[in-house]
């Protein structure tokens, strides 16, 4: 009986494989096939490459790539150091109330709807650049991806605190008993073993910036153009995506968000998924 229920089980874990592997191939697939007349005028390259200017029959989303590759790893530049501190805070003072009050406030962060920081970033955030820089509208790279730190941190937090949880408690002991202090534990013990789950926290938030759309919407500015400095006006994949879906079915203009659907397929799921299996396997061969 037991042997028959392991066979059951393995039966459906292994269809379930294979729909989640077909579906994320057929999404793929539709992409190329509605991107298909854009791609065909002047390859992947060309789409990458050039400039947006649907007047002059350019359909090229380089601005938009390059905007979301600044705005997707300066927010992960922010929301890092951010969620290492609160994680590690909240692991120092371990079951005491201010930890637990803090974790609780974590996980409810993670529950709060995008919108919610977008309006927050409206109202708050964008005066606040305006005025202490003295120059745009506040709408800008900079603040997008300030809101979209913010965002993301709490997912950060909460994978860096599930993989301190992980560490044997023999380690913990043994640094206690060699006299360790309170930041010595961590630095030492605590931070090495849980660097994976550091690094799959860091890579899913670096997924989820990449991928959001109404932070970068509401708030980044919806410029098409390559970002100069941090106060420049800007618009990601997602919000170009957002913004041009009401166009023509038929024209360039309108295959051009597919186009962006292929790129922030290869650039979250295919390079994230990539560099984790690499370091993963380089760690694996340290130990």
């Amino acid at each position: 009986m037991n042997n028959w229920k392991e066979k059951g089980a393995e039966g459906i874990f292994y269809f379930s494989a294979v729909i989640s592997a077909f579906v994320t191939i057929l999404i793929l697939g539709s992409m190329i096939v509605m991107a298909f007349p854009l791609l065909s005028s002047g390859g992947i390259f060309n789409l990458m490459t050039q400039p947006w200017d649907p007047r002059q029959g350019f359909y090229g989303i380089y601005p938009m790539l390059a905007s979301t590759t600044g705005i997707s790893f300066l927010s992960l530049l922010f929301a890092f150091p951010l969620s290492l501190g609160c994680a590690s805070l909240i692991s120092l003072n371990g079951s005491k109330l201010f930890g637990v009050v803090l974790r609780r406030i974590i996980q409810l962060m993670t529950g709060i709807p995008t919108v919610i920081y977008g309006f927050i970033g409206i109202f708050v955030l964008v005066p606040f650049i305006r005025e202490f820089f003295k120059t745009g509208s506040g709408m800008s790279l900079l603040t997008g991806a300030l809101m979209l730190g913010i965002l993301i941190s709490p997912t950060m937090i909460l994978f860096f605190l599930n993989g301190f949880d992980k560490v044997p408690g023999s380690y913990l002991d043994a640094a206690d008993s060699l006299g360790a202090e309170p930041v010595q534990r961590l630095l030492y013990v605590i931070l090495p073993s849980a660097k994976r789950d550091i690094l799959t926290g860091t890579l899913l938030a670096f997924g989820r910036a990449s991928g959001d759309t109404l932070i970068s919407l509401m708030i980044a500015g919806n410029a098409v153009q390559v970002p100069g400095s941090l106060l420049d006006s800007v618009r990601t994949l997602t919000a170009h995506i957002a913004l041009v879906i009401a166009a023509d079915y038929e024209s360039l203009e309108f295959r051009s968000i597919f186009a962006c659907g292929i790129i922030l397929y290869m650039f979250i799921t295919i390079i994230v998924v990539a560099v984790r299996r690499l370091i993963f396997r380089e760690s694996e061969k340290t130990e």
